[in-house]
């Protein structure tokens, strides 16, 4: 039995794993936002999917949390029912992990033995769970960066950890689309728009590392003015205590740094757009790049809102969960323009 060129059903199956990646990071990002990341103390990747189911159990977690900084220093007022408020984000958090697992390698096993599955595909799937492994154990490295020395995570983890996240979610889109349209038999669009369409991608992807780097140093707290920074176009950056330490936890630069990345994926996406409308053909290829450009400009719109009301939680959630959206379609545009074929007029640009 020969294997298929394509399967809508395996691009279904692809889908409903990203979907599910869109829902952790969202959960990812109410828990941080809580500040409920730090809740449970140990990584028992089977064992841990069962919460406390007694008074005595609940209690004992409790005990394990005060052993921890974040306890003494923020949360000591906490008790019991207060910690419960903070555990179900984490825990909610960790049994979405293990699902996602359970959802990429069940049916990846059911859809090799059936050999429904293209043969491109395969190694595809296989490298992301491979991506789901390994990111539990970053995960979980990232936790315990904040169980000693710290009150939260470091904040270079949340960007690792996150961005890997991401990196499952677009490697997952693209295979899907791939899944279902088949293997690509036409040139592509000129290799400028292939540049273009990825350069995009990649500028969407480095502003969500950025937008990490800021929710880890809680620098959203301050420089609550815009479009200056304390009446500042850029505020004053110390780097006495190193290039790393800079880079990474000066509260300041990952805002301004932030901020100064979101200018360029604007006119970057606006110009994009109004580019492809002059020389694309394809009135599809056009929609996709003024949604693009749209969701460019209603995610700056929650930025500076965020900002304004000093992180209110529910424009920040809106934030993180807009900026996969802008994440998703620039895959969606990328992967359109790189399987365009004959559809751009000469010229390049």
């Amino acid at each position: 039995m020969r294997l298929p060129l394509k399967s809508p059903s395996v691009a279904v199956w692809l889908f409903v794993a990203a979907f599910l990646i869109f829902a952790l990071v969202g959960v990812g990002g109410a828990t941080r936002l809580t500040q409920s990341g730090l809740s449970i103390t140990e990584w028992k990747p089977i064992s841990g999917i069962i919460p406390p189911m007694s008074d005595a159990a609940w209690t004992a977690e409790f005990e394990n949390y005060k052993k921890i900084p974040q306890y003494s220093q923020i949360n000591a007022h906490f008790d019991v029912d207060d910690f419960k408020s903070i555990y179900w984000w984490e825990w909610a958090h960790r049994v979405l992990a293990r699902l996602l697992g359970f959802v990429y390698l069940l049916p990846f096993v059911w859809f090799l033995i059936r050999k429904e599955m293209p043969k491109r595909i395969i190694w595809r799937s296989a490298v992301a769970i491979g991506m789901i492994l390994f990111q539990g154990a970053v995960g979980w490295w990232m936790v315990a960066s904040g169980l000693t020395k710290r009150v939260f995570v470091a904040p270079e983890m949340l960007m690792a950890h996150l961005s890997m996240a991401l990196i499952l979610l677009m490697w997952t889109v693209w295979t899907g689309l791939e899944a279902g349209a088949g293997e690509n038999r036409n040139r592509g669009a000129p290799v400028p728009w292939k540049i273009g369409g990825f350069a995009l991608m990649g500028i969407v992807f480095l502003q969500c590392m950025l937008g990490a780097l800021v929710a880890g140093n809680h620098a959203g707290l301050l420089y609550n003015d815009w479009p200056l920074m304390n009446g500042w176009f850029m505020p004053y950056v110390d780097w006495s205590r190193g290039v790393y330490i800079t880079l990474f936890h000066d509260q300041g630069w990952v805002q301004f740094i932030h901020r100064m990345n979101a200018y360029v994926l604007f006119v970057f996406a606006i110009a994009f757009a109004a580019l492809m409308g002059r020389k694309c053909q394809d009135d599809g290829l056009k929609t996709q790049g003024w949604l693009l450009a749209g969701a460019v400009t209603i995610q700056a719109g929650l930025g500076v809102a965020t900002l304004w009301t000093v992180v209110n939680i529910w424009l920040a959630l809106a934030h993180q969960l807009m900026a996969i959206i802008v994440l998703v379609l620039s895959v969606l545009l990328a992967w359109n323009v790189a399987r365009a074929d004959r559809v751009f007029r000469r010229g390049g640009f």
